[in-house]
């Protein structure tokens, strides 16, 4: 570890300079992954993944380990390396450079944060404490929002889902500290939630509460934050789009929660006037109403106080940062120590400003090859959809023609934005952490509050650059694959076109068919939710979702713990139509070029793309992390998406059938798309 003094980038403090030697390898496709004393039949995952799950332990700073993390553990260090530049260099010519290198040092300079202890929350505390009563809740309500600091509710504005050309003010559920309402209700969970009790009391005990008050004060936290897990709705319950739209007039919002003065909240946020919001969950918000006439003023302020530090504490001294790292991470994700303060860092800039970092990156990794790649693969499966679409068996030709319409306005973003988020009136400081964070929360509360009734910026995206993942949009029927995905184990220009079919041209296909899925279905060619399906399809489609849903809920993650097919279904169909998409659209290609008809390293062209979507998933997991995700998580656990979807596929019999002992695949074969 090389150390080098900033000198008057950051008073007398130091930054660490990333080693090179810690630039990660490129987790590429191989055979050498492979475990071929595993029959394919009947372990198809650890067929094509048992030597690399055997090898690969899940490092110490992590709660998982697989393909996924070996890109993203490789993005990060060149973003850290871009970020220590920006950092180090004193000709910075541009402001985007000095603006992320300032952020930069801002996090790594930790004898500053020592210095200040809990001075940088003082005065958030301060504010909670001159409220005076339950009127002036909504003021300081916002005022924590509109800085990151969640509480009570979740709001955020998107593209209205029944009028998506334009943008509308949604309130959500929210203000749980554990990860949803299950933690704070289920049997299983009773040991995470006194652990939860024992850190906020280490939390407040440290901030400088007695131990008597401290005790007093998290037991009270518990109550209310169990108070609203228990009106809050579960998990699976927040996929049903119709259910979680509840259009209120701006007019009636007073009548209809007076106690929490909606109108006011609006108003102090800026927002446009506009004739309505969106509430997901308005029972949720009726059981606000109650709490705030059932809890004492004190009581709802100590819960608000608890939120601010709690937000607060991982940008905040070595003792904070760690007390809250052992709860949220060791206990509560089974991650052993923290990520080296670097790799800490480029998550807070990617979260805070990361279309200035992403911007950065791109100039750097993002070639022209790989988008116009992209563009081919996109196109080839494109055209298999549509195939499939014009030819479905089960769907009549009403619905149908209404199905192509939609199709025929799908598009697809590759790499990234055709324009960058300008952040240039943040105002960053070497020396302030948390007002860095909080000055671009504020930022992005004040843009996504500035444009509710405004038409919908199509140019806009949802993740950044360097982001190692893709998205579905239903109300811009758009695919998204920024550029950080665009690389091995997902795309890689070396290998053939099997593997890449298999990898990011299963994840292209993946997401389009979640514009067909059980959510994605309900939106319209124009993106609004709406709906258009005949009754006789819809009941079709239903039925074989169903079975969807049986043949995940009978997968079992742990002893007694199974996958939510509820939870999961749209992932799961998505995995489903992606494997069959992709594999069909490799096949028009191995008939167009016969002469890439060929065996590689001793297999075929189909049994390498089978290999190659199970590669993309292979992982490692820590059983808190596990089940953790088996309750947020919409997407089944890595070990079934590598292997479900191809022992579904009716060609993988016959493409594995010569290398297995006992032929034995899935019993039954679920086919939508």
């Amino acid at each position: 570890m090389e150390l080098v003094d900033t000198g008057n980038m950051a008073g007398n403090s130091f930054i660490e300079r990333i080693d090179p030697k810690e630039r990660p390898e490129e987790a590429k496709f191989s055979i050498q992954n492979m475990d071929t004393n595993e029959d394919p039949m009947s372990n198809f995952f650890r067929f094509a993944n048992g030597k690399w799950i055997d090898t690969h332990p899940i490092p110490p700073d992590k709660s998982s380990w697989g393909g996924f993390m070996e890109l993203r553990d490789r993005n990060i260090y060149i973003l850290g390396k871009i970020l220590e530049k920006c950092a180090l260099d004193d000709g910075k010519k541009r402001g985007i450079e000095k603006m992320v290198g300032d952020f930069y040092i801002s996090i790594m300079d930790q004898m500053k944060l020592e210095e200040k202890k809990f001075d940088p929350i003082k005065p958030i505390m301060e504010k909670i404490n001159k409220v005076r009563d339950k009127n002036e809740m909504v003021e300081v309500s916002q005022y924590l929002h509109s800085n990151g600091i969640g509480n009570f509710f979740s709001v955020f504005s998107m593209p209205d889902e029944k009028n998506s050309s334009v943008y509308a003010f949604y309130i959500y559920q929210g203000g749980l500290s554990l990860p949803n309402r299950d933690y704070y209700i289920q049997d299983s969970f009773q040991k995470t939630r006194d652990e939860f009790v024992a850190h906020m009391q280490n939390m407040f005990t440290m901030y400088g509460y007695s131990p008597m008050e401290s005790k007093d004060s998290a037991e009270k936290v518990m109550k209310i934050e169990t108070y609203i897990a228990k009106a809050s709705r579960p998990q699976a319950d927040l996929r049903d789009s119709e259910k979680n739209y509840n259009r209120i007039p701006y007019s009636e919002l007073n009548e209809k929660f007076s106690r929490l003065n909606l109108v006011k909240y609006l108003e102090i946020s800026q927002v446009p006037k506009t004739e309505y919001i969106v509430v997901g969950q308005p029972e949720v918000l009726d059981a606000m109403e109650k709490m705030l006439e059932e809890y004492s003023l004190e009581d709802l302020k100590t819960y608000l106080k608890w939120n601010t530090i709690n937000y607060a504490a991982p940008y905040l001294h070595e003792a904070a940062e760690m007390e809250h790292f052992d709860f949220f991470n060791r206990k509560l994700l089974g991650q052993e120590v923290p990520e080296k303060r670097w790799k800490k860092a480029v998550n807070i800039v990617d979260r805070s400003i990361g279309e200035a970092l992403g911007e950065l990156y791109v100039e750097q990794e993002f070639g022209k090859e790989a988008r116009e790649r992209m563009q081919t693969m996109v196109d080839d499966i494109r055209s298999v959809f549509e195939e499939k679409l014009k030819n479905l068996p089960w769907m009549s030709d009403v619905t149908k023609k209404k199905a192509l319409e939609k199709f025929s306005k799908f598009r697809a973003k590759i790499g990234y934005p055709s324009k960058f988020i300008d952040y240039s009136s943040i105002d960053i400081r070497k020396d302030d952490l948390l007002g860095n964070v909080m000055r671009s929360e504020n930022f992005e509360f004040r843009r996504e509050a500035s444009r509710i009734g405004e038409q919908v910026d199509k140019e806009l995206w949802l993740m950044t650059p360097p982001t190692v993942n893709a998205y579905f949009s239903p109300t811009e029927n758009e695919i998204v694959f920024p550029a950080g995905i665009l690389q091995p184990p997902f795309f890689d220009a070396t290998m053939d076109d099997a593997v890449n079919y298999g990898g990011i041209g299963g994840v292209i296909s993946h997401e389009i068919t979640h514009g067909f899925d059980d959510q994605g279905r309900r939106y319209d060619m124009d993106g609004n939710l709406k709906d258009w399906w005949t009754e006789e399809d819809a009941k079709k489609f239903t039925e074989r979702a169903d079975e969807v849903v049986k043949l995940y809920d009978s997968l079992e993650v742990l002893p007694g713990l199974h996958v939510n097919g509820k939870l999961t279904l749209g992932e799961n169909i998505a995995d489903l139509g992606g494997v069959s998409i992709a594999f069909e659209a490799l096949q028009r290609r191995l008939r167009k070029n016969p002469e890439l008809n060929k065996k590689i390293d001793g297999f075929t062209p189909e049994q390498r793309f089978f290999l190659s979507w199970a590669q993309i998933w292979r992982g490692n997991n820590r059983e808190p992390e596990i089940r953790r995700r088996i309750s947020i998580d919409p997407h089944s656990p890595n070990v079934f998406r590598g292997s479900i979807p191809v022992m579904n596929h009716e060609k993988f019999d016959s493409s594995f059938v010569e290398l297995s002992r006992v032929k034995k695949g899935l019993a039954k074969k679920i086919f939508i798309w």
